[in-house]
């Protein structure tokens, strides 16, 4: 979950380390930390975020033009200087940036320490340079070589870069599980978690596979080689994101800048894939695959935290449009239960970044079991797109704030289509219906929009109920899973506790809870349970908990009985999350923004979960 930045050729590399670790920072910022070679190797590391780090390197010498960044999510040891990467090895000839987890690092540092070797960090990684170190001594001097053994003996997941403070010509990176993108440049090479550090310099990019690594040299030569030392020939893809995109635009904070960006990105979503007045869809990946999709027996979606959530409204989608029995299952858990999957299956596995690491492996459970494995992502190149035997991209741009927002609307948009083709293929919705849901869902950016002009009302609220220590989301049927994704944004960004439940379920326990300092939200939008969460709002009013309803604009009833309400525009019942969870993520915002909370980093939270 760390961001890992490098880099060789011409220029000055620190101001390059530094604003790629900037653009990095929402992997992780519980320290930052550079390492330059200019005839010494220089090492500069300092707890905190990459603030910090530009505070102890403010008047220092930095001329050099290779060089290695880190900004860390702490894993092993807290998060302090001494953890801080990057790691020197003992000889001090070698320095190392890390993101993920070396799994048998104890057994390794044990067989270490017998050898001499001392240790002044808590951390995996500095065992893995010393590792990397001792090979290089014992069986051959070419640092490619030694990195290459050493990580055959490795358990766990690593994206790595190696310098040498002996050889200022050459860097090798290497992955497993943990993303690593390499940009090419004129006779210079960028080497960094994700795009975003590169793409001010060069939209020339390798993207690392599983256990492969690569030599960059300064020459502007490179290979690239698996762990089994056979050379592969890379493939120089484009990118398509610009530097615009990575950028605030004007907006005080990512966070926001990314929910006012979701009617542009839900319409960029559909543009190609549907058509309502024709009456049709087409996922490309979806397509390919159609008759084993539409013979499926059952569809499994595989996703973790927010994914979960959209993941949990393709249940509602898919079983309702298409008739076919759904699960959905958390990532983490999956791979670990035994689950029973069959050849006949569907895995439809969810990440915004394409890395989470849960999710990859709840992929490879699947595939062993031979189940189609769709995968629903927004960024190009990434490991489940690889992994996946189709699928479809989100088109959401890059998402930097911590707190999915603009990622969350965009799987749901997915997920409406794949549900929506599935039903036309199998003929279990009407044609007339189709075109409905279709019509709607052009016009959601336009009703989005409509919420967002809202924004300065929900602020009003905010400010009522910014000291409240615990709120209740309540919802029922396609809301209900907007309730959870509501109450995760609240307790991720403000740090207030918060639990979203199915409103009928609150007599079954969190009623208990509800006092005159209580703040309750109902997601009441959907007609077909209107009158049960009329009955629920009741329940809680009774016991003097404070109402905050989300209604369709016009609404009457719920009006007389809440606190407050929040009008939102009214839609097909199937597409109601698109529009009800727009005013939860401005909610949310406000009142992490009155707590005085970092909203875009939220403590202890990084965006990119490629750790276990």
């Amino acid at each position: 979950m760390c961001g890992i930045v490098g880099y060789i050729g011409n220029r000055d590399a620190f101001p390059i380390l530094i604003k790629g670790l900037k653009r990095l920072e929402y992997r992780g910022y519980d320290s930052a930390g550079v390492a330059l070679l200019n005839g010494d190797l220089a090492l500069y590391k300092k707890a905190g975020k990459v603030s910090e780090l530009e505070k102890i390197t403010n008047g220092q010498k930095l001329s050099a033009n290779i060089g290695i960044g880190h900004t860390r999510w702490a894993t092993h040891g807290e998060p302090n200087d001494n953890n801080a990467h990057p790691h020197i090895s003992q000889s001090g000839n070698l320095a190392i940036i890390h993101n993920g987890i070396i799994e048998n690092y104890a057994s390794i540092k044990a067989e270490l320490e017998k050898r001499g070797y001392k240790f002044s960090s808590d951390t995996d990684t500095e065992v893995l340079i010393n590792l990397i170190e001792e090979v290089r001594q014992k069986d051959t001097p070419i640092l490619e070589d030694a990195v290459r053994v050493a990580l055959n003996q490795v358990v766990g997941a690593y994206a790595i870069v190696v310098i040498d403070k002996n050889n200022p010509d050459q860097l090798v990176a290497a992955r497993k599980g943990s993303p690593l993108v390499i940009g090419v440049g004129d006779n210079e090479f960028f080497i960094a978690s994700d795009a975003s550090p590169i793409i001010e310099y060069t939209k020339n990019v390798v993207y690392l596979d599983d256990q492969e690594y690569a030599v960059v040299n300064r020459d502007g030569s490179f290979t690239v080689k698996t762990l089994a030392n056979i050379k592969m020939t890379p493939a120089i893809q484009e990118l398509e994101m610009s530097l615009e995109m990575i950028e605030k635009g004007g907006f005080e904070h990512f966070m926001l800048k990314e929910i006012y960006e979701q009617p542009k990105v839900i319409a960029d979503c559909l543009r190609g894939r549907m058509n309502a007045q024709q009456g049709w869809i087409k996922l490309g990946g979806l397509s390919e695959y159609i008759n084993r999709i539409d013979n499926a027996k059952r569809f499994l979606i595989s996703a973790c935290g927010t994914s979960w959530h959209s993941g949990l409204i393709g249940e509602y989608l898919i079983e309702d449009l298409a008739r076919v029995p759904v699960e959905v299952e958390y990532a983490s858990e999956f791979r670990y239960r035994n689950p029973i999957i069959n050849e006949d299956d569907v895995v439809i596995a969810i990440s915004q970044s394409g890395e989470t690491a849960d999710t990859l492996a709840a992929i490879g459970l699947a595939k062993q079991h031979r189940a189609l494995i769709y995968g629903i992502c927004n960024v190009i190149g990434s490991s489940i797109a690889r992994a996946s035997h189709a699928g479809s991209y989100t088109h959401a741009g890059p998402e930097i704030g911590v707190a999915s927002t603009k990622a969350f609307s965009t799987q749901i948009t997915i997920l409406t289509l794949i549900a929506l083709q599935i039903a036309q293929e199998k003929g279990t919705i009407s044609t007339s219906k189709l075109r409905e849901i279709l019509y709607e869902l052009e016009n959601i950016p336009k009703k989005i929009e409509e919420v967002l002009k809202l924004d300065s009302q929900i602020k009003e609220l905010a400010e009522i109920y910014k000291d409240a220590h615990n709120f209740l989301y309540l919802g029922r049927g396609y809301n209900f899973p907007v309730a959870l994704e509501g109450a995760l944004k609240l307790k991720e960004i403000s740090y207030i506790h918060a639990e979203g439940y199915p409103a009928a379920e609150m007599k079954h326990g969190p009623i208990a809870l509800i006092d005159e300092d209580m703040p309750v939200v109902f997601l009441a939008t959907n007609q077909s349970a209107y009158e049960k969460i009329v009955s629920n709002i009741q329940e809680v009013k009774a016991r003097k908990g404070k109402i905050i309803a989300v209604v369709h604009k016009g609404d009457t009833e719920i009006k007389k009985l809440a606190d407050h309400v929040i009008e939102v525009p009214e839609t097909e019942e199937v597409l109601s999350p698109l529009v009800s969870i727009v005013p939860l993520q401005l909610l949310a915002y406000h009142i992490a923004i009155f707590r005085g909370c970092n909203v875009d980093q939220p403590r202890n939270l990084a965006k990119s979960v490629t750790v276990e």
